[in-house]
C-alpha cells in the first residue's frame, strides 16, 4: 500500500430522492449514503466522510469545500432513471460532470455506474432481461477485468448483492468493460473522462444482506409484476431467508437454499471492490496530488 489510509477525506453522494431516502430508512434504518459512510468508516478508520444529496435542490457541498479537496467521491445507488429528463437527473449529472472535471477519483455502485456512464457520453436503458433482484449471478471478469485492480481477489465467476431495473446500454468512448453476466450488459467498468477516473459496478459491494432483504420487500410488487415470484408472500419468504442469513452468516443450510457462497456470505469478500478502490485508486492518486 503506497500510503496510509489515515486522514483520508471522502465525499459520499447519494442521489436518492427524499421520499426514496425515507422509505429506505424506514425499511433498513439508513439511507444509501448512510450505508456508504458506515462502510467507509469501517474500511478506513479515521477518514473524514461528508455526505451530500446532489439530486436535491439544496444538495450543495459543505461550506468551504470543493470537489478537488476530497481524496475520493463515492456514488450510491438510487431509483433515478438516467434516461428521464427530470430536475433530479439533471442535478445529479451536473455533479458527476463536475467530479470528472475536478480530477477526484470516484467509485459508484448501481445507479452510480449509470450516472458516470451518462455524464461521460454513454447510455442507460431499462434492463433488457427484467429486474436483477437480490443477487447478480455468475459475474465474470472480462480479459481486461481479470488484471484490473478493481476486481483483484475476485474469482473467475462470482455472485454479489444486486437489485436494479436499469442497466448500462453503451459505455462511453474509451471506457473499459471489466465484468459481465448473462443478465446485465455491464457489471463493472472503468471510465476516464475530462481528466477524471471512475471505477464502478452495477452490483452493491457496500450493502449487507439485511439491506438486500429490505430492497426485496420494498420492490415486491414490481418483482411480482416482472414474473420473478408468484405473489408478494413468495417475495417475503425469500427476504426472510436472506435476512436470516444476515443474522447467522455461517448457516450453511441457508446459504445452500439461496445458492450463495462466501463471495456473498463473508462480509470481507463481499466488500472486495471497496477495499481495492481505496488501495489501488485513492491512495496512489492521493500521493501524486499531494
Amino acid at each position: 500500500m503506497p500510503a496510509s489510509p489515515s486522514g483520508l477525506r471522502f465525499l459520499v453522494a447519494e442521489s436518492e430522492p427524499p421520499e426514496a431516502r425515507e422509505e429506505r430508512r424506514d425499511s433498513v434504518g439508513r439511507s444509501s449514503g448512510e450505508t456508504y459512510v458506515a462502510m467507509l468508516n469501517q474500511l478506513a478508520p479515521g477518514a473524514t466522510c461528508h455526505r451530500i444529496k446532489p439530486a436535491d435542490a439544496d444538495g450543495a457541498l459543505p461550506f468551504g469545500e470543493s470537489l478537488a479537496g476530497y481524496d475520493a467521491v463515492f456514488l450510491s445507488g438510487s431509483p433515478l432513471h438516467l434516461y428521464e429528463e427530470t430536475p433530479e437527473v439533471r442535478r445529479s449529472l451536473a455533479f458527476m460532470s463536475a467530479t470528472f472535471a475536478a480530477g477526484t477519483p470516484a467509485f459508484g455502485s448501481c445507479a452510480g455506474l449509470q450516472l458516470a456512464t451518462v455524464a461521460a457520453g454513454g447510455t442507460v436503458r431499462q434492463n433488457r432481461n427484467g429486474p436483477e433482484a437480490g443477487f447478480a449471478r455468475r459475474i465474470t471478469p472480462t480479459e481486461a477485468g481479470r488484471s484490473h485492480p478493481l476486481l483483484k481477489g475476485r474469482p473467475a465467476a462470482y455472485d454479489a448483492p444486486s437489485i436494479h431495473t436499469d442497466e448500462v446500454e453503451t459505455l462511453p468512448d474509451g471506457a473499459v468493460l471489466l465484468a459481465v453476466n448473462r443478465s446485465t450488459v455491464v457489471q463493472a467498468a472503468e471510465i476516464r473522462h475530462d481528466g477524471g477516473t471512475f471505477w464502478g459496478v452495477q452490483y452493491h459491494p457496500e450493502i449487507g444482506l439485511d439491506e438486500v432483504g429490505g430492497a426485496l420487500r420494498r420492490q415486491a410488487d414490481g418483482l411480482v409484476e416482472a414474473g420473478l415470484a408468484r405473489d408478494r408472500s413468495a417475495i417475503e419468504a425469500q427476504a426472510d431467508l436472506v435476512e436470516a442469513l444476515h443474522r447467522e452468516p455461517d448457516r450453511r443450510d441457508l446459504a445452500w437454499r439461496l445458492g450463495l457462497d462466501d463471495q456473498v456470505t463473508d462480509a470481507a469478500q463481499r466488500q472486495t471492490e471497496l477495499r481495492n478502490v481505496i488501495e489501488a485508486l485513492v491512495l496512489p492518486t492521493r500521493s501524486r496530488r499531494r
